[in-house]
């Protein structure tokens, strides 16, 4: 009898538990997983051609044409005199980026390479806004390596903070799978190009009377600022908060909150981020005509139909 009772409190709980999967898989959208990964395609698009057009002056269309959808080709990127070490970092950044959007559209529908503006002219507009006054002569991350690893500290954080927030979204193992692949990678990225700037922190940036830690600092204020979060999710490589490492040591090589575990952030703080404009739905900075994938879309054309980009919240 006890046999009999126990085998059958074991039948309702695996019944229960199927019932409960199989509730929460009527109220998941299964088109997420396609829409989170073409949203990731654009940051993976942008940094593969600063990467490779800085290391090499030459990008997709050289290295990977298969993969750009027939995508414009990004307005002014070129290449820098990179010292051999930080060249060579370069390179193995820019291919990490080339298998992103290799692995990225074998799993999904893959979307064309958007317009992307990667000008020295629009870097200047950019790091103005970031000091919050005009710079003299106008900031060029083509010019040297300290310039370039300061335009470089400002694209893989977007992308790990927004892998993050995409992941409690995403339905099917592979693409988690996938996801926690590329957050690694882009994670790993953003703490090497931090290190390098850490090992800097005190360095003057010339001609400008501001150092590396300072200019990182300003970067990730403005991020945050762009973002409209609620949360302080940026810290530059020598950290504002003193409560950091205990007090020890001001180094943030790798940020993350007081656990220190990584921040996330929604597609629409992303795009608030790489538009410049505060505004998911006014496209400018790095995407002058917005960024692709039925996510982005959504923000730009109401009529789009992406379940209003699987129905994210704003933001924190």
């Amino acid at each position: 009898m006890v046999t009999q009772l126990c085998s059958l409190k074991f039948l309702l709980l695996v019944a229960c538990f199927a019932g409960c999967k199989r509730a929460k898989a009527q109220f998941t959208n299964p088109g997420c997983d396609n829409d989170l990964l073409q949203f990731a395609m654009n940051l993976e698009f942008l940094e593969a051609e600063f990467f490779l057009h800085g290391a090499f002056g030459e990008g997709l269309d050289t290295f990977a044409p298969e993969l750009t959808g027939g995508g414009p080709t990004p307005i002014g990127v070129q290449r820098a005199p990179l010292h051999w070490l930080i060249r060579d970092v370069i390179v193995q950044f820019g291919f990490q980026e080339v298998g992103h959007l290799r692995a990225i559209q074998q799993s999904v529908d893959p979307i064309p390479r958007p317009m992307m503006d990667l000008s020295a002219t629009h870097f200047a507009k950019l790091m103005d806004m970031v000091i919050g006054t005009p710079l003299d002569p106008p900031f060029d991350p083509y010019r040297n390596d300290i310039n370039f690893l300061l335009g470089s500290y400002i694209l893989p954080y977007i992308g790990l903070t927004g892998y993050v927030g995409s992941n409690q979204y995403l339905n099917g193992t592979n693409t988690k799978r996938l996801l926690a692949g590329l957050l690694a990678v882009e994670s790993g990225q953003d703490a090497v190009i931090r290190a390098m700037l850490y090992e800097r922190a005190l360095q003057h940036v010339h001609p400008y009377p501001l150092n590396v830690a300072e200019f990182t600092q300003k970067i990730s204020t403005f991020r945050d600022q762009l973002s409209l979060s609620l949360i302080d999710k940026d810290d530059g490589v020598v950290t504002q908060k003193p409560e950091r490492n205990q007090g020890t040591s001001q180094g943030n090589i790798i940020n993350g909150d007081w656990n220190s575990i990584a921040f996330s952030r929604t597609p629409q703080e992303i795009l608030r981020i790489v538009y410049e404009t505060g505004s998911e739905t006014s496209p400018g900075g790095f995407f002058p005509f917005g960024a692709n994938g039925n996510i982005a879309r959504a923000y730009l054309d109401p009529s789009w139909d992406a379940s209003f980009a699987c129905l994210i919240p704003p933001g924190l």
